[in-house]
Order: C-alpha cells, then structure tokens, then sequence
C-alpha cells in the first residue's frame, strides 16, 4: 500500500485488521434458536436489500445491517420467527442513521413492514439491539473491504484513496456475489477481509489478491464462493446503473432478487455447497 499523506499506512491498515478481529459473529447463532432455520435469516437479508433499494439507500448500509442483526442474534436466545422483522428493520434503522447523510424517518421503516412493526416498537428495539452490541456499530464490512481492495488494485503514485478510481462494473459484479454470499450461514465463518478477498479472487487472479489483501489464505472461502458465482454468473445479474462521474457508484444500492437465484428452503443454502 502506498504511502498517503493524511494517515499512516501502517495505522489504517492495522486498525481494519483490529475491527476485523474485535467485530466477530458466531456462525452457530442458529443453535441458540431453536424456532428458527436458516432460511429464514436468508429471507430476512433478502428482504432488507429490497427495502434498501426502495429507499436508495447505500450497499454499506445493507451491510452494515446485516453485521448488527448477526452480532445481536449472537447475544439473545429463544427468538421467535414474528420478532425477526422487527429486529431486521430496526437494524437497518440503525443502520441508515449511521452511515446515510438523510436517512429515512422511523415511520417510513415501519410503513415497509407492513404495519407489522410500529414505530414505537422500531424505536425500542433500536435501543435493546444498540445496548446488546455495546453500542459497536463500525465494523470494516467485506464492502467496504472491498472498497479498499479495488483501491490498492488501481492505485497509482498520484493518489491518495480519498475518491476511488476503479471500474463500476467490476465493483458492482464484485459485490454481488457478496451480496448473495452472505445470505448463507457459512458466511459467519470467515472474516469480513476474507470474504472480500476470496469474492475479488472470483474476478481477478491469486497474485492481484495477495497484493491488495496481504493473505492468502484463501482456499476454504473461495471453493465456498463457487457455486454462488456460478449461479449469479448464469442468472445474469442485475442490470447494471449508470452514474455520473461525480456519483458515489460504489456506495450505490444495488437490489438483486436473490431468493429467485439461490432455493433457500433447502436450509438457505445453495445445494452442493459443503457444509
């Protein structure tokens, strides 16, 4: 990484490896709830991503829900199938408040829900969830991770990785496939640095990867990663966005059905993927 002239390399790079280590989830939440399956988590996230493009918000802020829904299930045992979406909504809540210049207002969150969750209810979960986690909600998400990568991977003397300066496809397909990734329950395996590496490996090469990530080992999460690639390479996507020079396109929410492209009634997974 080359050197910038608002921070030291070595202090940035050492404080996203940190959060890596400090933000951990537990990929045997599940077992705490017993009413639950996997599959519901996968059609929760999903759920969220739609909500997330209707109200324009940012990939990171999908991600940075989904971070805070996996981290708190992590505290709580005996969960009830009716309270997931309350839990859902109110960590996307959060989470547009957090990273979001205008985020939406509280009854807009409780509107896509259905009447299903007031807003009173949205308002109270948002502080149990916010305790729970201690109040951490910066975790380095695999977007922002990746963010960080495609940086490195295009960077010349010149800059400083205040603006990135990468293709839009490249990033917008890169982070599909993470999108869908993490919908999967073996996601929680593996660090968010990880999950971006072994998800850049699926578009690029092994040495690019080790360059811009400084690992690799990598093996276990990109044969994880195959099928999911595969399946999303076959579906097509979604339709890529065109933004102006000056928009923030890696910020940009992104909405794919990926219920339609992965049958998540067989335990959320994709079938043949190892578990």
């Amino acid at each position: 990484m080359f050197a910038f002239s608002w921070a030291s390399k070595d202090v940035v790079w050492n404080n996203m490896l940190a959060k890596d280590k400090t933000y951990t989830r537990n990929v045997n939440m599940m077992a705490k709830h017993p009413h639950l399956q996997p599959k519901m988590r996968a059609v929760l996230l999903d759920w969220l991503m739609e909500v997330s493009e209707v109200y324009k918000l940012h990939r990171e802020t999908y991600h940075l829900a989904q971070d805070y829904f996996d981290r708190f299930m992590a505290t709580q045992t005996n969960v009830f199938k009716s309270t997931l979406q309350l839990i859902g909504i109110s960590c996307l809540f959060i989470a547009a408040k957090v990273e979001e210049m205008y985020p939406p207002k509280v009854h807009q969150f409780a509107y896509v829900t259905d009447e299903a969750c007031t807003e009173d209810e949205i308002l109270s979960m948002e502080v149990i969830i916010m305790k729970e986690l201690k109040w951490s909600l910066s975790p380095q998400t695999p977007v922002s991770w990746l963010n960080v990568y495609m940086q490195v991977a295009y960077l010349k003397e010149s800059d400083q990785l205040l603006i990135p300066k990468y293709p839009q496809a490249t990033f917008t397909h890169i982070a599909e496939l993470l999108d869908v990734c993490m919908l999967d329950m073996r996601c929680l395996e593996f660090s968010n640095g990880v999950l971006a590496a072994s998800a850049l490996f699926h578009f690029s090469s092994l040495e690019l990867v080790e360059n811009v990530s400084g690992t690799a080992e990598l093996e276990e999460c990109v044969r994880w990663m195959v099928p999911f690639a595969v399946a999303l390479r076959e579906s097509g996507g979604s339709p890529m966005k065109t933004f102006s020079a000056k928009s923030h396109f890696w910020l940009a929410s992104c909405y794919i059905n990926t219920v339609d492209i992965f049958p998540i009634g067989n335990g959320g997974v994709v079938p043949g993927v190892p578990r």
